[in-house]
């Protein structure tokens, strides 16, 4: 299947593939306005739990509404559904433009919902209905914390003063615990 194949533009494209995929069903959404290492490994972690990952991605308007920061998304819709669609181990992607994907969830029932460690289970959009057919819902540890904001930040901050070869100021860490990773994040997989 190319990339292009995956990208979903409508409900009715959505309810004919997920009739061809096998089960189960993996849900996950989010803005992934810049792709990073954080959501790579998160959404690969998601695609294990089941046999198709389903990536629904916020539109430019929803991100507008989310105050995520000035002049976001960075990255217009089709593009964050191209790169998302370019991995490998995600199946189908869909732009929505609600403030949650409730609606698609609905009509997708996954049997795993799915978003990153940040996101208590109790909190995640959709938990209420997919436990009540017997779906599971899973808050996947953050194991690299990113944040497309964060980035943003250091992005512009260093703007100005960019030498060639020189090293981010920020090193490379994983979490010890996924306690010590929501202290510095917040709803980082997500952005």
């Amino acid at each position: 299947m190319t990339t292009a194949d995956k990208i979903l533009s409508n409900d009715e494209q959505l309810s004919q593939r997920l009739e061809r995929r096998s089960r189960p069903l993996v849900f996950t959404n989010g803005c992934f306005d810049i792709l990073h290492r954080g959501h790579v490994t998160y959404l690969e972690e998601a695609a294990a739990l089941g046999k198709t990952l389903l990536v629904a991605v916020n539109s430019d308007a929803s991100i507008a509404k989310l105050d995520k920061g000035e002049n976001r998304p960075i990255n217009p819709l089709h593009d964050r559904m191209a790169l998302l669609a370019a991995l490998g181990f995600v199946d189908l992607v869909i732009g929505f433009d609600a403030q949650t994907p409730i609606d698609l969830i609905h009509r997708a029932r996954p049997e795993h919902l799915v978003k990153g460690g940040d996101w208590p289970v109790d909190q995640i959009v959709g938990a209420g209905l997919v436990e009540g057919y017997g779906g599971q819902i899973h808050s996947i540890p953050i194991r690299y914390p990113r944040s497309t904001s964060a980035l943003l930040t250091r992005i512009r901050r260093n703007k100005s003063n960019h030498r060639v070869g020189a090293q981010p100021d920020e090193p490379e860490s994983s979490c010890s615990s996924n306690s010590a990773c929501l202290l510095n994040t917040t709803h980082a997989a997500d952005e």
